[in-house]
């Protein structure tokens, strides 16, 4: 496909830092991050701590005070986000940028049935009847693959399990029809067939929607597996951009450390490898 006739970007983000400023320092959550996003699953790797879940929230305008982000370009959809007021980013957010948490328990109301829940998504969004509100509120469930949407639509979210949390909210997603998602650890507390369940969904979004994922993990397994393009964090700043599919032979020894420090149950060692950090590697 010619440059001409070639779709572009989604998201563009050049130099994205994220500070912490308090009376004693200033802590560099993310630093000078710069990537490129199109209608693509996109992994986002790291420790705790090294800026992944801070990116997510830069890019929706939600990062909590005293935090500071500041960038030299960050578009979405050819539009300037930099240059919007907060009331322009916020009516993006949602209706065209959605982000499913890692924990449900604390995105859903606790008093609230989830389907009157994901029923108000839609009408938020659009001019619709709380009938035909509720109608799509089943359909949504229907399509992450819960069984019996109307006994679902019922339930408060204490009554729910983890895996059909993060389905449910996923529906609620479905209600803008966004054009990216950011997954922040979707499936790093279910078992693993509820994993390829969920992450079955999101890729579905993908292929069938054409929306763009960021796909936020600690597990890069998973990751290598699932997504199109890696990017790998240490300490806020990228060590490296890589295909997924070529994760295994990733050069950084940051990326090689945490690769190694995965058990191996076809290798007996006395203990685990213990990953070394350099501070050579942040510029």
């Amino acid at each position: 496909m010619s440059s001409s006739t070639a779709r572009p970007p989604l998201l563009e983000i050049a130099n994205l830092n994220v500070q912490f400023h308090s009376r004693v320092e200033t802590v560099h959550a993310v630093r000078g991050l710069s990537f490129t996003l199109g209608r693509e699953r996109l992994g986002i790797v790291g420790e705790s701590g090294s800026g992944k879940s801070l990116t997510g929230r830069a890019i929706l305008d939600l990062v909590p005070l005293p935090g500071r982000v500041s960038a030299d370009r960050m578009t979405f959809m050819g539009q300037d986000l930099l240059a919007m007021s907060a009331k322009q980013r916020g009516a993006l957010r949602g209706a065209h940028m959605s982000m499913v948490m890692q924990d449900p328990k604390f995105s859903l109301n606790p008093v609230m049935t989830v389907g009157r829940q994901i029923a108000e998504a839609y009408r938020a969004h659009s001019k619709m009847s709380g009938r035909q509100a509720e109608e799509h509120a089943l359909h949504a469930l229907e399509s992450v693959r819960i069984r019996d949407p109307r006994r679902v639509y019922n339930l408060y979210p204490h009554e729910v399990s983890g895996g059909m949390g993060q389905r449910i909210m996923i529906a609620m997603v479905l209600a803008a029809e966004p054009e990216l998602l950011i997954a922040d650890e979707p499936t790093s507390a279910l078992d693993v067939t509820v994993q390829m369940q969920v992450l079955a969904i999101l890729d579905d979004l993908v292929k069938e929607r054409g929306m763009g994922l960021i796909f936020i993990s600690h597990d890069l397994p998973l990751v290598g597996a699932f997504c199109d393009r890696v990017i790998v964090l240490y300490s806020g700043q990228v060590m490296e951009t890589l295909e997924a599919s070529e994760l295994a032979q990733a050069k950084h020894p940051y990326t090689q450390g945490l690769l190694n420090c995965m058990p191996d149950l076809n290798r007996r060692d006395d203990a685990l490898p213990v990953l070394k950090r350099d501070k050579a590697w942040l510029a």
